[in-house]
């Protein structure tokens, strides 16, 4: 199974928010620029995150982005199932090209296993834990790639 990359830079930018010190802020563009993606898909996936009450976004003078302590408590595999979708792996009713066996297939079965073993071993780990040592600290050293 493969992550869009909006859930990877999502991910990104909530570890990013999680090691923040004190009361900073960073920007949108701060953030997009040290984890060298564009600013647009950053921007995108931080008004998600914002919809979803993870990452509080204010806007203005002073303003910045501020994980939320939902944001800090979830699990991995409760966002990345949030920001997926509840799609299966296969599409076996897919309108345009329906799979002739979708009736009597039992590979879709063991493919939406596999899919939520993967969503539990996630569950198993919080944004919190995720930047624990030794991740925390270099999410810190991030800066805006030269040039």
């Amino acid at each position: 199974m493969r992550l869009t990359a909006f859930t990877d830079i999502s991910l990104r930018i909530v570890m990013r928010l999680a090691v923040v010190r004190g009361d900073e802020l960073l920007t949108t563009r701060a953030v997009a620029d040290a984890l060298a993606v564009p600013y647009t898909h950053a921007a995108k996936a931080v008004a998600r995150l914002s919809e979803l009450g993870l990452v509080e976004a204010r806007r203005g003078r002073g303003g910045g982005l501020q994980l939320t302590a939902e944001g800090r408590g979830v699990t991995v595999g409760s966002l990345v199932r949030r920001l997926e979708g509840e799609h299966e792996v296969v599409g076996c009713e897919d309108a345009l090209m329906p799979c002739p066996l979708r009736a009597a297939c039992r590979l879709r079965g063991a493919l939406r296993q596999a899919q939520e073993a993967f969503y539990a071993s996630l569950d198993r780990l919080t944004v919190a834990e995720l930047v624990a040592e030794p991740t925390g600290p270099v999410l810190l050293t991030l800066t805006a790639p030269p040039g």
